[in-house]
């Protein structure tokens, strides 16, 4: 007799980001930069630096729920345009785009809001997107053990657009297959499809 649900506590929390030591690093950055931080518009500055930090690298605790595909569902099933917001590893400038996760069910299958909350599972972090794709899908794959897994990201990272060679606009694409949706090209060109995206 199949478990009506299973639930996984996802904790992923961040016990060692140290605010006080963050906020005095920024205020030596504003000084190192030429700034003075005891002024009246900088005097704050460093604390609502180092919060803001603090919650893009925190993501949310939830509960990985699934559920069995009593009715033997075996066809794609896609999240598409889920927001993602990380910051880049090389220069801590915000990347942001949107996800497309997709899985291809076996024995059980997810709650539809997980898929976005296992994106920021590791959105929330210190990333470069090629690492973050993987992530996503390899986390999948092993807490759900579908028939396949797909993940693409698109995203516009603001240390090409803001520096370097400016290509605003300019946005990456990432991808990262298992299973099914790796192996058989039919089903590899489905979920490009409904995604949107060309294979």
């Amino acid at each position: 007799m199949a478990t009506p649900h299973r639930r996984l506590r996802v904790i992923h929390g961040r016990d060692d980001i140290d605010l006080p030591a963050a906020e005095k690093a920024v205020a030596d950055l504003l000084t190192a930069l030429g700034k003075d931080p005891g002024t009246e518009h900088l005097a704050d500055t460093p604390r609502r630096v180092a919060q803001s930090y603090a919650e893009l690298l925190t993501p949310r605790e939830f509960n990985l729920t699934t559920f069995p595909n009593d009715e033997g569902y075996d066809e794609l099933v896609l999240a598409k345009e889920i927001p993602v917001q990380s910051l880049c590893e090389h220069h801590l400038l915000p990347f942001h785009g949107r996800a497309y996760v997709g899985y291809l069910p076996g024995e059980r299958i997810l709650g539809l809001s997980k898929l976005a909350r296992v994106v920021e599972l590791f959105a929330r972090d210190l990333q470069v997107q090629e690492r973050l794709t993987k992530q996503i899908a390899n986390w999948l794959q092993e807490h759900l053990s579908p028939k396949g897994v797909g993940v693409v990201i698109e995203a516009e990272h603001l240390c090409m657009a803001l520096r370097g060679v400016r290509a605003a606009g300019s946005r990456t694409v990432t991808s990262a297959l298992h299973g099914v949706l790796r192996e058989n090209p039919a089903s590899r060109q489905e979920f490009f499809a409904l995604s949107g995206l060309r294979a």
